[in-house]
């Protein structure tokens, strides 16, 4: 049987799923060997950036109850929550992945430039998420879908938590996702994607598809071209 067509799949993994209180050994290990899988079976690479999730916003909250500080040093803790997270799961795919992690522009050319099956980025600098780095990559790459994983199964017209009635969204364009959420990053932020990756994804005419990561049958079902759980957006 012949070998089938290598492709990328990027990938931004939730901070949430990967230490949503403590370290989510089971989903780490289920996910991995869905990863494991794809790449033996459909000759897929996949590009993995990591997000801060919890312990990100634990460390956030933690300084501005001992002091003021600025949004660029929230931002850094949040980089840096990104950066361990991301060493643990280059640690995990360690037989597959690249052994460095992309966290500056400067590490794409040489970590995407090897034939590692799995590359693994974290945050980079302050103003932006790793949701912008996903399409960061998206954009050099030419690749024009990116994955986005969370808690979250789809994007809702309201606060599903709140709101009995609020309605989830299967499809929706750029422009109306944008106008439901605030366009301004705050380091932190808790949105389904972040607002200036949604302003670049938007010029850029990507599609961003949010599903919940839990579900990595669902994942699967997605990347196997059949119908899926989620909000295409884009």
């Amino acid at each position: 049987m012949a070998k089938k067509e290598s492709r990328t799949v990027i990938i931004s993994l939730g901070g949430s799923l990967v230490v949503p209180e403590d370290v989510d050994t089971i989903f780490v290990r289920d996910f991995k060997k869905l990863v494991e899988n794809k790449i033996k079976k459909d000759n897929i690479r996949f590009i993995l950036i990591v997000g801060g999730g919890k312990l990100a916003r634990n460390y956030i909250m933690a300084a501005d109850k001992v002091g003021e500080i600025t949004n660029e040093d929230k931002d850094w803790i949040g980089i840096h929550a990104t950066r361990m997270n991301a060493h643990f799961i280059r640690t995990v795919f360690h037989k597959n992945a690249y052994k460095k992690i992309i966290t500056n522009e400067e590490k794409i050319e040489e970590c995407l430039g090897s034939d590692a099956p799995v590359v693994i980025a974290s945050g980079w600098r302050p103003g932006n998420s790793t949701d912008f780095i996903a399409v960061n990559l998206a954009k050099q790459l030419g690749i024009k879908n990116v994955i986005n994983l969370s808690n979250i199964s789809y994007v809702y017209d309201k606060d599903p938590g709140k709101y009995f009635t609020a309605q989830k969204i299967k499809n929706i364009s750029w422009h109306d996702f944008r106008e439901m959420f605030n366009q301004d990053w705050i380091p932190g932020l808790n949105t389904p994607f972040d607002p200036i990756a949604a302003q670049m994804a938007e010029e850029e005419n990507f599609q961003v598809v949010i599903m919940n990561g839990k579900n990595l049958e669902n994942l699967n079902k997605y990347l196997d071209g059949k119908e899926f759980e989620g909000t295409v957006i884009g």
